[in-house]
C-alpha cells in the first residue's frame, strides 16, 4: 500500500505528494479513504491559511474532515469493526477526560482533536488515514460511502435540530440554503417540523430548497424577507430562525423575523460584529442559542438515511477525482451559487 495526501502548499495552491502510512494503534482503524467532501472551513484555509491573521498556520498542512471509506486493518484491541466494513469517520477525537467529555458534551472539549485545523494531527484528503474505532461508524449495505462522507454536515443541522428542540407543527425560517441550510432544511423536516420557508440570493439554490421540502423559497435579492415572512406565518414570525449563511447581515435580521417565545439558533460561523436588537428580542422572550459541531449524532444520521427518511444525496452536486483536488477546490471556490456540496472521490 502507498500513501499520498493533498498538501496545501501555499494560498490556492495544492500538490500531491507521497507521504508515509499512517501508524494504527491498539484502539484504532485504518482507513482506505474513498469520498472526502470540501466543507467551507477547507475553503476558507485554502484561501487563506492564516484567516485574517486569527491563525498561525504553518504549511504545508493536509485539509478535508468530512470522509467515509474502507476498513483495511484494525487495532488489536477493535472488536467493533474488521477488515471490509464501510465507515464513516467522525472527525472531532475529544480527550475523553474533561467535565464536557464526561457530562456527554463532547463538542465543547478544549483538547479535541479535530481533522483539518490546529494542532493539525489528522486531515482526510489523502488515501490512507488512521483514526480510533469509536469514532468510526459502520455503513448499513444500503448506505454509500458518498453519503458517509455527506453525514459530517448533515450532523450539524440535527444538532441544531435537536438543540432548537425542532417539532411537528411549527413553522421554521432558515437563511441562507448552502450546504448547512439544507442540511438544516432536511434535519427539521425528518423532526417533523411542518412549516420551512428558507432564503438566499440564488434561485438555483432554492430550487434545490424546493426538492428537498422548503414549503416557501424566499429571493432575498428581490424581496423583502422580513415582509415576505410576516405574511406567510401571519404576522406572528417562525417558531425558530436558523442563521446558517454566517453573515452578520442576514442574523441582525433574525429577532424580527422569530416569533414571540420562539427560538433563534445560530448555525453559521458569523465573523464580522452584528448590530443586534436586544429591546425586539426582550419583549418577545425569545431564546437565542449558538451550535458549535455536534455530539452523539452519527448513529442517528446513519440511520435516517438508511431509512430513507433523509436524502442527502441531493446535497453533492460536484465530484472529482482525487487526482484533481486542486480543480475541485476552484470549483467550491468559485461556483459556490451551483456547486451546493464538491465530492472528492478515491
Amino acid at each position: 500500500m502507498k500513501n499520498q495526501a493533498a498538501y496545501l502548499i501555499d494560498k490556492q495552491k495544492l500538490e500531491i505528494r507521497d507521504c508515509p502510512m499512517p501508524e494504527v494503534g491498539p484502539d484504532d482503524v485504518l482507513i482506505e479513504i474513498k469520498h472526502v467532501g470540501i466543507c467551507g472551513s477547507d475553503v476558507m484555509f485554502y484561501v487563506d491559511p492564516n484567516v485574517g491573521g486569527r491563525f498561525d498556520t504553518k504549511l504545508p498542512v493536509i485539509l478535508g474532515h468530512e470522509s467515509a471509506g474502507l476498513v483495511v486493518e484494525v487495532g488489536e484491541n477493535v472488536k467493533t469493526l474488521k477488515p471490509g466494513d464501510r465507515v464513516a469517520v467522525e472527525p472531532g477525537v475529544p480527550c475523553g477526560k474533561c467535565e464536557y467529555c464526561l457530562s456527554g458534551q463532547y463538542n465543547l472539549c478544549r483538547d479535541v482533536d479535530f481533522m483539518a485545523c490546529a494542532p493539525w494531527h489528522r486531515a482526510a484528503f489523502q488515501r490512507y488515514i488512521s483514526h480510533p474505532a469509536a469514532f468510526c461508524f459502520k455503513l448499513p449495505d444500503n448506505v454509500s460511502t458518498i453519503e458517509g462522507a455527506m453525514i459530517e454536515p448533515l450532523a450539524v443541522g440535527l444538532h441544531a435540530a435537536n438543540r432548537s428542540r425542532a417539532h411537528l407543527g411549527q413553522t421554521a425560517v432558515i437563511l441562507g440554503s448552502g450546504c448547512i441550510g439544507l442540511m438544516t432544511l432536511l434535519s427539521v423536516k425528518a423532526m417533523g417540523v411542518s412549516d420551512v420557508i428558507i432564503t438566499d440570493v440564488f434561485d438555483n439554490r432554492l430550487e434545490v430548497a424546493e426538492k428537498l421540502g422548503a414549503n416557501h423559497v424566499i429571493n432575498a435579492a428581490n424581496e423583502d424577507t422580513v415582509k415576505r415572512v410576516l405574511e406567510l406565518t401571519e404576522g406572528k414570525g417562525a417558531d425558530i430562525v436558523y442563521e446558517t449563511a454566517g453573515s452578520a447581515r442576514t442574523t441582525e435580521k433574525t429577532p424580527d423575523l422569530v416569533k414571540a417565545g420562539g427560538v433563534i439558533a445560530v448555525v453559521g460561523n458569523v465573523h464580522d460584529p452584528v448590530n443586534y436588537d436586544f429591546m425586539t428580542l426582550n419583549g418577545k422572550e425569545v431564546d437565542v442559542m449558538t451550535t458549535f459541531r455536534y455530539r452523539n449524532i452519527y448513529p442517528m444520521a446513519i440511520n435516517a438515511i438508511s431509512a430513507g427518511t433523509i436524502n442527502v444525496k441531493a446535497v453533492a452536486t460536484n465530484f472529482m477525482p482525487f487526482e484533481k483536488i486542486g480543480e475541485a477546490f476552484d470549483i467550491a471556490l468559485n461556483q459556490k451559487q451551483t456547486a451546493l456540496k464538491v465530492v472528492v472521490e478515491f
